[in-house]
């Protein structure tokens, strides 16, 4: 297929907001972008190196056809006064669902998918005002007050809206049809949530007041192969750093898609500079066959680059993205589990993630340390006596959701996560509030106790091995200890 001709960015000027989009957020939109390998080299460059280019990787040849992005992604702050200046015949498109069926701002960006940006607004003029100055502050994990985001989706690139009555969609990059069928399946759209949401209530009190005021949660389709070198890259990893992290492996061996006009925050006194942010897909596991452990330790990977490269060629071997896709196909989360651990760097919490992510396994329940203290503070005590989540503990800690809500349990599981997040705090009701915090404090009292009686038996235990020698203490070296023991045998 050929490449569109290439639009350049207009100088950030800002039309007026259309009247039937002045709301938290104003139209967002980009321009159409060439392949990097048809574009000429930047004004006042040296042209590239023919004998060079033969030798370099199809990866290198598209890095080096752009300029330099900025070193932190998280750095880069989208605006939509200043997207609203690119490409305005493509219309925003309704998909229809209502706010107790979908909201985007409790499911894009709460910990299932690491590739959607957030659109801020700001004041309108396009040119400063707070928001767009420097970043307020706000949580990695998102926040119900978000209303537009913008992330690539296979070879499309979306913006989409929430609005108080439905959610909207814009492809800012890709074939528009059938776009809509994409977002569709990627939400799951089939599944009527408000009947989940009327069983997940029956008989549990305080998941009936949450169903209440956290609407529209629900679990996306991902694709597999994303999916599960997504979470390698989310092991002992917070937010931002995965967020970056993912975007060095997307740019490295995936194909850009689009830039967007960003700005970059000054030194606190209101100011910003203009950037780009830029937009690629995700690797195919053909893109990633070159990759070395090396190349990855560079990007940032650190110790999960074996992990990366150990996973991508057992999955070769197994079938690739034929074989990760085929267990969709499979009834029973436990299995999938199973088959999954077999990769490196995948335990039981990354496989259930991708196994409820993208394969359908409705019934997979991820279980970290807050979710087993949602289950050892709701619903069984005796769980917290445990001194660390073992396999037994998983499997009881998933076993008391999978009770409680028959049906579609980790999605379910998924909205009392979503609850416990400290940027939902404000819509929950203040006694569950009150319950959480003082559960919390709770915990962190009894694991002062425990630290401080550990301490104490250590102290003790070396006041033992303390003897004084020639009138001063000292404490006695092992060999010292091996040596009066001996003496005293005989």
């Amino acid at each position: 297929m050929a490449a569109a001709p290439p639009q350049s960015l207009p100088a950030f000027a800002v039309p007026p907001r259309p009247a039937h989009f002045t709301g938290a957020a104003s139209v967002l939109v980009m321009a159409l972008r060439t392949s990097p390998r048809k574009r000429a080299p930047p004004a006042g460059s040296a042209a590239p190196d023919k004998a060079k280019s033969k030798s370099e990787s199809p990866a290198k040849r598209r890095r080096s056809a752009v300029a330099p992005a900025p070193a932190d992604v998280n750095s880069v702050r989208l605006v939509s006064s200043d997207l609203a200046a690119v490409a305005p015949d493509r219309p925003w498109v309704d998909l229809e669902v209502s706010p107790e069926e979908l909201r985007p701002s409790a499911t894009l960006t709460t910990g299932q998918s690491f590739s959607w940006i957030v659109v801020h607004d700001d004041d309108g003029d396009g040119d400063g005002g707070p928001a767009a100055a420097s970043p307020q502050k706000q949580s990695a994990w998102g926040s119900p007050d978000e209303t537009e985001w913008v992330g690539p989706l296979g070879d499309r690139v979306f913006a989409i809206r929430e609005t108080p009555v439905s959610t909207l969609y814009r492809i800012l990059h890709g074939p528009p049809e059938g776009a809509g069928d994409v977002l569709r399946d990627y939400f799951q759209l089939g599944v009527p949530l408000a009947p989940l949401y009327k069983e997940w209530s029956k008989g549990d009190r305080r998941m009936a007041r949450i169903a209440d005021v956290v609407p529209g949660v629900r679990i996306l389709r991902q694709d597999p192969v994303e999916c599960l070198f997504s979470f390698i890259c989310s092991s002992n990893n917070n937010i931002p750093r995965i967020t970056k992290m993912l975007a060095a492996f997307r740019e490295r061996y995936g194909d850009l898609l689009a830039e967007l006009p960003g700005r970059l925050p000054g030194d606190g006194d209101g100011s910003h500079s203009r950037t780009v942010r830029r937009l690629y897909s995700f690797p195919t596991l053909d893109a990633l066959q070159g990759s070395t452990e090396a190349d990855l330790r560079e990007m940032g990977l650190g110790y999960r680059a074996k992990f990366v490269i150990e996973t991508r060629d057992l999955l070769l071997d197994s079938g690739g993205e034929r074989y990760l896709l085929g267990l969709r196909e499979k009834d029973d989360a436990g299995l999938v589990q199973e088959e999954l651990v077999r990769f490196s760097g995948i335990g039981r919490k990354v496989a259930d993630c991708v196994a409820l992510f993208s394969l359908d396994q409705t019934d997979a329940i991820p279980v970290d340390v807050h979710v087993w203290h949602i289950a050892c503070r709701e619903y069984d005590p005796t769980l917290g006596e445990a001194k660390s989540l073992t396999p037994t503990v998983y499997g009881r800690v998933g076993d008391h959701f999978r009770s409680r809500f028959p049906s579609h349990a980790g999605w379910g599981h998924s909205l009392l996560f979503v609850a416990e997040l400290p940027s939902f705090r404000s819509v929950l009701p203040t006694d569950i509030v009150a319950q959480m915090d003082e559960w919390r404090e709770q915990e962190q009292a009894r694991k002062a106790a425990k630290k401080a009686e550990k301490k104490s038996k250590a102290k003790k235990s070396e006041k033992v091995r303390d003897a004084k020698v020639n009138g001063v203490t000292r404490r006695r070296s092992p060999s010292i200890e091996k040596t009066i023991k001996t003496k005293h045998k005989f």
